[in-house]
C-alpha cells in the first residue's frame, strides 16, 4: 500500500537567518525526496512548505530542530496544509 502523502506549512524561530538555514533546509529537503519552498521571514524567522511520504515530512520537521551549524532554534511550529504536487522540487524563495 503506498504511502500517504502530506505537505506542512512550518515556522521556524531562533537564530536561523545568517547562518544558511534555507540552504541547510533545501540540501536536506531534497535527501527526503520532499518537494516545497523555504524563505526568510521580516520577524525573523524561516518559514518552509513541505510536502511528500508522511515519513520524509515526519523526518523533515525533527530535522527542523537541528539546523546547520551556527543556528539555534528556538521553535517549530508546524500546521497541515494543501499539498501543492511540487513532486521532490525544491527551492528557496524570497
Amino acid at each position: 500500500m503506498p504511502e500517504e502523502h502530506q505537505a506542512k506549512m512550518v515556522r521556524i524561530s531562533g537564530r536561523v537567518q545568517g547562518v544558511s538555514y534555507r540552504v541547510w533546509t533545501r540540501m536536506e529537503a531534497r535527501k527526503l525526496g520532499l518537494g516545497g519552498w523555504v524563505r526568510n521571514e521580516p520577524d525573523g524567522s524561516v518559514l518552509a512548505f513541505i510536502e511528500g511520504p508522511e515519513n520524509a515530512v515526519s523526518s523533515m520537521l525533527d530535522r527542523f530542530w537541528q539546523g546547520p551549524p551556527g543556528a539555534s532554534v528556538k521553535d517549530v511550529v508546524s500546521e497541515i496544509a494543501e499539498p501543492e504536487n511540487l513532486s521532490g522540487e525544491f527551492r528557496i524563495t524570497s
